[in-house]
């Protein structure tokens, strides 16, 4: 019998293991695979990238430190390798998403959400690949449980559509992500992407823009603050609305209109005023250069799906707004500002009282439908 879903993390994450690029990659390639190691200036374990040292002021070690928003873990003084162990194990993450009562997860990365800052366009593909055939075999187990979302080496159009297909022919993946930064410098709306997103709507495969902090690449505001706390209410914010624009006002949605996109991990209270800003401009002749003829706020509600944080406040006052079957929540599951437990008590407290049917939408429905699978 088909499983149902009532209680669906839209955004959770895995942690790759330390050897997971010798075991995966190409062996060409494996000399110059991203590697964990220890800044000497500030002791923290950093993410070496092809020269560079990625990581927040606090390091990779503590990424898996979920328990570290409540005060109950010091992920500061962690090291990768003890991050909560269902990040790398499977067998270990089904009890913990059985404790909060979660049907379903998708399944972002960790380490893999610096993948943009490789330059080489080979070594990029092959992570990709090596990556995303790890994640298969981590899902496999629990294939109505655990879905895997590819990675795709976005610095080449061609070879980010070849894996696209790959995720989607061979491992059957529901859905891929992006960087909202921008990748060869470009907004993701420029004309060079528009093969890939051609493409992405013929496979019907879902895209999620996912940002994470300290990434090597152009990130808007951080050179404006010095704090981790300061930088990441900027980064993710700023540059979700950033590539909300360029999708929506640029032109992606109307072009492709079957495409689906979502917003994850940027929060979501933003999207109402942001869609006013854009439809104010839109219905203003002395301003709309924009060239589409559809109305902002009516793409998004076609197209476009967006994840709130459980403790968003927002949730159950904009759900008829934008639309319920448009929201989605995440538990961030192990990352060190994850909700967990208790992520789904605290979206279901946010949208008491709202109607059966919009309930339905924000814990379940609206992912699903994200996804493809409804």
């Amino acid at each position: 019998m088909a499983r149902t879903y009532q209680c669906v993390d839209a955004d959770g994450h895995i942690l790759e293991p330390v050897d997971i690029w010798d075991k995966y990659m190409d062996p060409k390639y494996r000399d110059d695979a991203p590697r964990l190691v220890l800044d000497n200036e500030s002791g923290k374990e950093k993410l070496e990238v092809n020269g560079q040292l990625l990581g927040s002021q606090q390091g990779m070690g503590g990424i898996g430190g979920v328990g570290a928003r409540q005060g109950k873990v010091d992920s500061a003084n962690m090291k990768y390798e003890e991050g909560m162990p269902g990040g790398f194990d499977p067998h270990k993450r089904i009890p913990d998403m059985d404790l909060d009562g979660i049907d379903a997860a998708f399944l972002y990365p960790s380490m893999g959400l610096f993948a943009g800052a490789v330059h080489d366009i080979g070594l990029a593909s092959a992570m990709c690949r090596a990556y995303n055939q790890w994640l298969a075999d981590y899902c496999a187990p629990y294939p109505d449980r655990l879905f895997g979302i590819a990675m795709l080496p976005m610095q080449s159009v061609k070879h980010a559509i070849a894996e696209m297909e790959f995720a989607k022919k061979e491992l059957g993946f529901k859905g891929v992500f992006l960087r909202p930064n921008p990748y060869n410098d470009k907004m993701i709306n420029d004309k060079m992407y528009d093969s890939f997103w051609a493409a992405a709507q013929d496979l019907d495969i879902a895209v999620g823009f996912h940002e994470g902090g300290s990434s090597g690449m152009p990130t808007v505001g951080i050179d404006r603050f010095a704090g981790r706390a300061e930088r990441h209410i900027v980064s993710h914010t700023m540059e979700m609305m950033l590539a909300c624009l360029a999708v929506i006002w640029g032109g992606v949605c109307e072009k492709h209109p079957k495409i689906r996109i979502g917003f994850l991990e940027s929060g979501g209270g933003w999207i109402a005023p942001w869609l006013d800003r854009m439809d104010r401009h839109f219905d203003d002749q002395g301003f709309n250069d924009s060239g589409l003829k559809t109305r902002p706020s009516e793409l998004f509600r076609r197209n476009c799906w967006i994840a709130f944080e459980p403790v968003e406040g927002s949730i159950g006052v904009l759900a008829d707004y934008i639309g319920s079957d448009k929201i989605m929540w995440a538990t961030d599951y192990p990352h060190r500002d994850g909700f967990f437990p208790g992520a789904p008590e605290m979206v279901r407290e946010r949208i008491k009282g709202t109607s059966p049917e919009t309930q339905y939408n924000v814990m379940a429905g609206g992912a699903l439908a994200f996804y493809g699978m409804k």
